[in-house]
């Protein structure tokens, strides 16, 4: 009888820690952006000489909508490239940019990517578009449901990846306006292939106004 009481108990012990593993109870919350933390920002181009620049070059004139890449070698990062990238067209129609950012430059990662992705891809070498507050998702991952759905439906769409490069870090998607329109939308990841909803991008995509120059207010 003690034997099955412990039995017993060690599995409801088990259900009950899976059962929490799939509630966002343990999930780390979001600290929301700002704009100003934002454009402080220091990028670079992925070129052979690399040019650092200010984040706010991105978006100060026309917008844009930008990707913080969790991993370019994930299979689920790039179902939600490839989602991103189905808006370009539209995106070009509204003369929005498409750009995303990675937190480090593996072998041949970043090229690997960018078939899915197309956009031009910075490097955010202090992961500061992964802030202001970093959030990591480790091994509780491989035990959520909601991640397994992910992963079925990435790999049913035809997408394959690696195991290169830091993944824990979990990614997001933001819209931003020209000049100080501000943040227009902000999705942070909340598991793993937590991806946007495409609609709602291109919805605060329109909300965009870009900036006139002083010839054009004439």
């Amino acid at each position: 009888m003690g034997m099955w009481s412990i039995g017993a108990g060690a599995l409801g012990a088990a259900a009950l820690a899976l059962w929490l593993a799939n509630t966002d109870i343990f999930l780390s919350k979001p600290q929301q952006a700002t704009l100003e933390y934002l454009e402080e920002i220091d990028l670079k181009t992925l070129e052979k000489e690399p040019r650092t620049f200010k984040a706010k070059e991105l978006w100060e004139k026309n917008g844009a909508v930008i990707m913080a890449v969790r991993r370019p070698g994930c299979f689920l990062c790039r179902e939600e490239a490839a989602e991103l990238s189905s808006l370009k067209p539209k995106l070009d129609e509204l003369g929005i940019p498409l750009y995303a950012v990675v937190k480090e430059q593996i072998k041949t990662e970043v090229e690997d990517f960018q078939p899915f992705f197309k956009g031009k891809i910075f490097l955010d070498e202090k992961k500061m578009f992964y802030g202001p507050q970093r959030r990591k998702m480790m091994f509780m991952g491989f035990v959520r449901l909601g991640v397994w759905n992910n992963f079925f439906r990435a790999r049913n769409g035809g997408f394959s990846g690696n195991l290169e490069g830091e993944g824990f870090i979990l990614g997001g998607v933001f819209v931003l306006g020209s000049g100080k329109q501000g943040i227009l939308l902000e999705h942070r990841e909340k598991e793993f292939g937590d991806k946007v909803n495409p609609f709602s991008v291109l919805e605060a995509a329109k909300k965009i106004k870009p900036q006139t120059s002083a010839s054009e207010k004439k």
